[in-house]
């Protein structure tokens, strides 16, 4: 679990250094950062779906998963139930935006999948640690803009990739190239949706489409039952 520790921390302390700097910018520089950060999401999200969209195996999926998901996860309103939780904490300002996006861009990528395997089963934490350099830096860029409430994003990615460290041993056969690459898509264009939501191009209750995340692993496991993965 130390590799999980030392990436919950660096989210910690890049939340706390970023809420930090944010007292001391103005109005202006707090609006470029929060462009910024728009603009990185969407880039990030790309980056996964270019990456990922040629390798799939399985050319429709991801379409499937984002209208199964987005059903089940508009069913249950996601969206509206996180926000109400966030408001009550952060009074009302626009922290359940922000927090929504870190929460995926921390939880949803293959280091923070394949490291806590990595650790439990092998003892090696080089993923982990490479996803602490990364969070942390994107932690404190993300607190900057909407403040110290980030660090909720550190208690999620723990919970999230300690339940992968502890389920290592069962799950590991059942996490192939393909699935990873089908999560990876499905993870890309959520992503891309919060950084339009940021960049005000289009607001889309992104967190009303997490449940996306889960269709591939179910489709998949039916398919190789069936023999047909």
């Amino acid at each position: 679990m130390l590799g999980t520790i030392a990436n919950t921390g660096a989210i910690l302390m890049g939340s706390i250094v970023g809420s930090t700097l944010k007292k001391g910018i103005g109005e202006k520089y707090k609006t470029v950062m929060m462009d910024s950060m728009g603009l990185a999401a969407a880039a990030l999200g790309i980056n996964s779906i270019t990456e990922a969209m040629p390798q799939s195996r399985y050319h429709v999926l991801f379409i499937v998963s984002l209208a199964i998901g987005g059903l089940i996860g508009t069913r249950l309103d996601l969206a509206a139930a996180f926000d109400r939780a966030v408001g009550k904490i952060s009074g009302g300002s626009n922290l359940s935006q922000g927090l929504s996006a870190a929460i995926l861009l921390f939880c949803a990528g293959t280091l923070s999948i394949l490291g806590p395997m990595q650790s439990a089963l092998q003892g090696d934490n080089t993923y982990l640690y490479t996803n602490a350099i990364l969070d942390g830096i994107t932690s404190t860029v993300l607190s900057s803009t909407f403040g110290v409430g980030i660090v909720i994003a550190a208690a999620v990615l723990f919970c999230w990739q300690g339940s992968i460290y502890l389920l290592a041993s069962v799950i590991e056969p059942f996490i192939t190239d393909a699935l990873m690459n089908e999560i990876s898509l499905v993870g890309g264009i959520l992503i891309l949706s919060s950084g339009l939501g940021i960049l005000g191009i289009k607001q889309i209750r992104t967190l009303n489409l997490l449940p996306a995340l889960l269709v591939p692993p179910a489709v998949i496991a039916v398919l190789t039952a069936a023999g047909m993965g």
